[in-house]
């Protein structure tokens, strides 16, 4: 009886499962965007998890092709392999069900948290939480440069596409988006005369042997009538709010500004969230006065404490900015419409880029001249990131009231040595930063 069952359950365990339905599918997407912490490492860790290893939708070998076509996309990698994986599953309505999804909870709850934030901003207390969060985005952005710096730095060559990109962003003030598309030629090129220099990626890691996946029906073939219509949809669809919005309150309000800006920012975020950062920040902040340095950083803590994209700090930015000049609208009505706009021509160009690249996956994931594109890229991004660094931890110890911060520059200091001596994960780190500076804010008021 016991060798029975036994053989039973290798059976099953040979046995691929069958096709989900789509209501199945479409409560997994949702969980996933419920539950989706810790940055791309652990969203990816996740549904890796659960669709390949638990649930077995999808093979390893065929997850990881799409995870390496993800990473030569703009946009939030993790979002992007979502989007595609509920494609391949289901189709178009799959594919827009995932995405969605994955990002929706936190358009909610960034939304009510950027309220509170400029509602609120006025009580002591709230505004002793926030100032406390600005050590914990310095200790943030700086672990950030360490671990990307450490996985892209690969060779000398690599390490003075850096140092020039730091340069260039923080002495030469040289648009993010130079700095991205140089990279990317340099990289191309350079793996052809300089393979050592330029190394192409190794992606993430070989398919492993696993238990068989289900037998996926075939993916549609490209055609020209196929290109045609997913562009035409999907680029109305993008620029049919920016035009609709500037007809109604002019090509010169906050808003319009902000769909024409945050949509050719969506076509360079390569390299995750904090390659854009920079970008987004002399812009929003140096170039069109949207918000301040410290109000860039709380909302890059406030996105790290959502589930969802890191990208969506841009909604923050679009409510800030909404906010602050709202035109002929009320302050939350300018908010609402510049957090929405924000936040539609950010995700839209990512079901334009999946939708179109999908039949080609398996023959674009493994290129290597477009992967070392990508690994110049993140290079450059390495100098970029630190100069958002400097500049945030500039603007956080020498605020504009004068003085150095010094309450500031030990807990950043206390909890950067927390995240990389002892481990500590994000969340509770920019918790205790938090409660300390209410903690300051009782003692000392």
């Amino acid at each position: 009886m016991a060798t029975s069952g036994m053989e039973a359950l290798m059976s099953s365990d040979e046995t691929p499962p069958s096709m989900p339905t789509f209501g199945q599918a479409l409560r997994y997407w949702f969980k996933l965007g419920c539950i989706s912490f810790g940055g791309p490492a652990g969203q990816i860790a996740i549904m890796h998890k659960e669709l390949v290893d638990k649930r077995r939708w999808i093979s390893d070998a065929h997850f990881l092709h799409a995870l390496n076509f993800c990473m030569l996309l703009p946009g939030p990698e993790a979002q992007q392999l979502a989007t595609y994986l509920g494609w391949r599953l289901h189709g178009a309505k799959g594919g827009i069900a995932a995405g969605a999804l994955f990002v929706l909870p936190s358009v909610f709850i960034l939304f009510g948290l950027s309220w509170l934030y400029m509602a609120g901003g006025h009580l002591p207390w709230l505004a002793a939480i926030f100032h406390g969060l600005l050590a914990a985005v310095i200790a943030v952005v700086a672990e950030a440069v360490l671990r990307i710096g450490k996985k892209a730095l690969k060779s000398p060559t690599l390490w003075f596409v850096a140092a020039l990109s730091f340069a260039a962003i923080y002495f030469f003030q040289i648009s993010f988006v130079l700095i991205v598309l140089g990279a990317a030629v340099l990289g191309y090129v350079g793996n052809r005369l300089l393979p050592k220099q330029f190394p192409a990626g190794k992606g993430h890691g070989a398919a492993k042997d696993s238990a068989p996946a289900i037998a996926l029906p075939p993916t549609p073939k490209a055609s020209w009538t196929r290109t045609f219509t997913i562009t035409a949809l999907c680029l109305t669809l993008w620029w049919l709010p920016v035009f609709a919005i500037a007809g109604w309150l002019g090509w010169g309000s906050t808003q319009a500004q902000q769909g024409l800006f945050f949509s050719k920012a969506a076509l360079v975020t390569f390299g995750g969230a904090y390659a854009v950062l920079p970008y987004v920040a002399q812009q929003a902040v140096e170039n069109y006065g949207w918000l301040s340095h410290p109000q860039m950083m709380s909302g890059l803590a406030l996105a790290e404490t959502t589930p969802g994209p890191l990208i969506m700090v841009l909604q923050f930015v679009g409510f800030v900015g909404g906010w602050q000049h709202p035109g002929a609208l009320t302050p939350f009505a300018g908010a609402t419409v510049g957090a929405l706009i924000t936040t539609w021509v950010t995700f839209i160009p990512c079901f334009l880029f999946i939708f179109l690249g999908a039949p080609h996956i398996e023959k674009l994931g493994e290129q290597p001249r477009l992967s070392a594109a990508l690994t110049a890229i993140t290079a450059a991004v390495v100098g970029v990131i630190l100069n958002l660094g400097v500049k945030f931890t500039t603007h956080a110890l020498w605020p504009p009231s004068g003085g150095f911060d010094a309450f500031i520059a030990v807990l950043a200091i206390a909890a950067f040595i927390a995240m990389q001596r002892f481990k500590i994960g994000l969340m509770p780190v920019i918790g205790a930063c938090a409660l300390i500076g209410f903690v300051k804010q009782l003692a000392f008021a």
